[in-house]
């Protein structure tokens, strides 16, 4: 799942608008970036921890070459999984079911002229696609006997 499948899957809890669920998904992973940058650890239970790894500087080798070089210390982002998320994709624990969003009645006044403009916008639609299946469909023959004959000069 990439970014934008997720926001399209929080977009229901948000009353179908992926702007408000982008921005919440932009607010959260702003908010880990940032605590986790000034070296505190971001726990969430039942989730895991995002936390940041100093790297102590070490010895290693081109693989091209084989020589021996000095790799500097550095710092990473590493994110250790809480007990309760490694048992369900371990499959020794069952999740609940998922939360559903909040259904609230649209106003009925403003469904019915969505209606009648989806009904004078469908022929329109059907109009052009007859057209481009009776162009097709003159097209669509005169390949047809090309491959007859190519087929009868192979035997």
């Amino acid at each position: 799942m990439n970014k934008a499948q997720f926001i399209a899957a929080l977009a229901p809890h948000f009353n179908d608008s992926k702007k408000e669920a982008a921005h919440a998904v932009e607010i959260v992973f702003d908010t880990i970036t940032r605590t986790m940058s000034k070296g505190e650890d971001v726990m969430i239970n039942d989730f895991g921890k995002f936390k940041k790894v100093d790297r102590k500087a070490r010895m290693g080798r081109n693989p091209f070459t084989g020589e021996t070089i000095k790799i500097k210390a550095s710092k990473k982002a590493r994110f250790l999984p809480a007990k309760a998320l490694k048992e369900v994709i371990a499959g020794d624990r069952k999740l609940g079911p998922a939360p559903k969003p909040e259904v609230k009645p649209a106003p009925k006044a403003a469904a019915k002229p969505a209606a009648k403009k989806a009904a004078k916008k469908a022929p329109a639609k059907k109009k052009a696609a007859k057209k481009v299946v009776k162009k097709a469909a003159k097209k669509a023959p005169a390949k047809k006997k090309v491959v007859k004959k190519a087929a009868k000069k192979k035997r």
